[in-house]
């Protein structure tokens, strides 16, 4: 077993694609899987399974690429003290329905690497993509919420998946409108019935329009003006032009919802409980525990 096997190996694992990876690691195809191949044979384990969707890391593999990373990670550090130069970028990825404290924890988590190279990802994507991100390994961690609605079908895929559910906070559900809409002061909680004259706007869920992975815990066929969209800054626009809506969790973020946006209490008898998604059993990368204490530090007092 060499560290360049380990290379290859974690390469795979993020990519989830053994052509990806060999563009990644500067390595031919061939020369890649021969090296996976040879270890597999060496362990007497299968790391990957492979099939049309791509490459996927076994249980058996979960394992032994966390120890990898482990060793890789050390590597890197005892190349940087006595050289100077990293033999290895720190890697992290998490995969969150769209939460502007998830994007803050981020931030704090790129500020205080210190490295002088690295590779992070942070993806706000659908429900669907958040859980087989996890479970293929393109992500370390997940971020979505669970209500009476979708936390049965949800948690039977989470288990399916070999992934928990940890939660970091519990709310009512919140109405995110402009503070100039007509409903924004009216009073301290709105009822469903209020929004009627006005447009849902929800976050779209791409070929996966099952009730249980939509991101608003009232979901658009309960709602008579509906628009989808994809991206936080379209759905901020749209709710300040056309005096929209949406309905979230009511964690907001002067800095990226901007000033104008407020959130009042909907009048529902329901909750949302937000919390990580992650691989059962496996242990969190260093960048990882760094992400998972920032997110704690701003949803403590939720």
């Amino acid at each position: 077993m060499t560290l360049q096997q380990l290379k290859y190996v974690d390469a795979v694992a993020s990519c989830g694609s053994v052509s990806e990876a060999a563009r990644r690691v500067f390595a031919t195809q061939p020369t890649l899987t021969e090296a996976i191949r040879s270890l597999e044979e060496e362990l007497r384990i299968a790391i990957f399974t492979r099939s049309s969707r791509g490459v996927s890391v076994t249980r058996e593999g979960e394992e032994f690429l966390a120890s990898a990373r482990q060793i890789l990670d050390d590597a890197a550090r005892i190349q940087s003290k006595y050289t100077g130069k990293a033999v290895r970028r720190p890697q992290f990825a998490v995969s969150c329905q769209h939460y502007a404290f998830a994007v803050e924890a981020f931030m704090e988590v790129v500020k205080a690497n210190g490295a002088d190279s690295y590779d992070f990802t942070l993806r706000e994507t659908v429900t669907s993509e958040i859980i087989d991100d996890v479970a293929r390994h393109r992500s370390e961690i997940g971020i979505l919420y669970l209500s009476r609605r979708n936390e049965r079908a949800l948690m039977k895929i989470l288990k399916k998946e070999e992934l928990r559910f940890e939660e970091l906070f519990v709310s009512r559900p919140h109405v995110f409108l402009g503070k100039h809409h007509p409903l924004a002061k009216k009073k301290s909680v709105i009822s469903p019935k209020e929004l009627d004259a006005y447009p849902f706007i929800s976050f779209e869920q791409g070929v996966e329009n099952a009730l249980y992975f939509a991101e608003e815990v009232m979901p658009s066929i309960d709602r008579k003006k509906n628009i989808r969209v994809r991206d936080r800054a379209t759905m901020t626009n749209l709710i300040l032009g056309l005096d929209g809506y949406t309905i979230a969790s009511g964690a907001l973020s002067r800095e990226l919802n901007g000033p104008d946006v407020v959130a009042v209490p909907l009048k529902m008898d329901d909750f949302i409980r937000v919390g990580l998604v992650l691989r059962d059993g496996i242990p969190l990368s260093d960048a990882g525990k760094a992400f998972v204490e920032e997110i704690r530090k701003r949803t403590a007092k939720r």
